[in-house]
């Protein structure tokens, strides 16, 4: 039986659920339990703490987990990426009270507080920076106000939380994180774990590309099929009207609209996108 790890709770949660379903998996889960069985697809998830799911992957006792890169790299688990998922991105950075500090290197001998000592530890030995460094659960930006640190490490959006507490963010970016597919380090998939791979990899692509179709004009096919390459090639069937056709395409999402002004321009009409729920490329 295939075992996956899902995060319980936090930014990955929604998202991995979201991936499951749109799979195929646990469709019958009412999003609370501490483990699903899916005997359809001969799978078994377990809702865990984040930060867990590394240490569970990593010894083995899982197959595949979802979970971040900082996370995946904090807890210094035995386990490897298997997909970047596209969800969940974040930067890690130092940061320190206006002034004191350029880059990392002006934190040697310092404190910083932060929530992922392991990817702090990993670039201070980088970077041949010693410092001691204030472990805590959460708010590491109140660590220097409280006079438990000097500087702080932590995960930043928009670094609006670091000013107002009075920091500033230092240095270049330490880490940058999104949420992953994660398998053991020891050992390559098995056939279930590929084919659970693959579903991902299909959910993953289809959010990526919309499915066009159009009718055109015999003399402006060339032209057309040029912008709607497809994968391969379009798909092209002959409409009832003589001279006619019609066209079907995968397209890129983010070019689509660019797509359909171009084909309306050249005397395409009938411009339809559909979504794209799964797919094997």
């Amino acid at each position: 039986m295939l075992r996956i790890a899902v995060p319980n709770k936090g930014a990955l949660s929604e998202p991995a659920r979201k991936i499951l379903s749109e799979a195929g998996y646990i469709r019958a889960s009412r999003g609370n339990e501490l483990v699903v069985a899916d005997p359809e697809n001969d799978a078994e998830f377990f809702f865990l703490r984040p930060r867990d799911i590394a240490v569970y992957v990593g010894a083995g006792r899982l197959d595949l987990g979802f979970t971040g890169r900082d996370m995946l790299l904090d807890s210094a688990a035995t386990a490897v990426e298997v997909l970047p998922l596209g969800f969940g991105a974040s930067t890690f950075r130092l940061a320190a009270p206006q002034g004191v500090a350029t880059s990392i290197q002006d934190f040697d001998g310092k404190r910083i507080a932060t929530s992922y000592p392991g990817v702090l530890q990993n670039e201070l030995d980088r970077n041949g920076v010693t410092a001691t460094i204030v472990k805590l659960d959460g708010a590491v930006e109140n660590a220097v106000a409280l006079g438990v640190a000097d500087a702080v490490a932590d995960v930043v959006d928009t670094g609006t939380t670091l000013r107002k507490a009075g920091l500033e963010v230092v240095g270049d970016t330490l880490l940058r994180s999104e949420g992953l597919l994660i398998r053991p380090a020891a050992s390559e998939p098995d056939a279930a774990a590929a084919n659970f791979i693959r579903r991902v990899e299909g959910v993953l692509a289809a959010r990526l590309y919309v499915m066009v179709d159009y009718d055109i004009k015999a003399e402006q096919l060339d032209a057309a099929s040029a912008i709607t390459p497809g994968l391969e090639s379009p798909t092209i069937s002959p409409l009832r009207d003589e001279g006619w056709f019609a066209v079907r395409a995968m397209v890129k999402r983010a070019e689509v609209h660019g797509v359909m002004d171009a084909l309306y321009d050249l005397g395409g009409r009938g411009i339809l996108v559909t979504d794209i729920l799964a797919c094997r490329l």
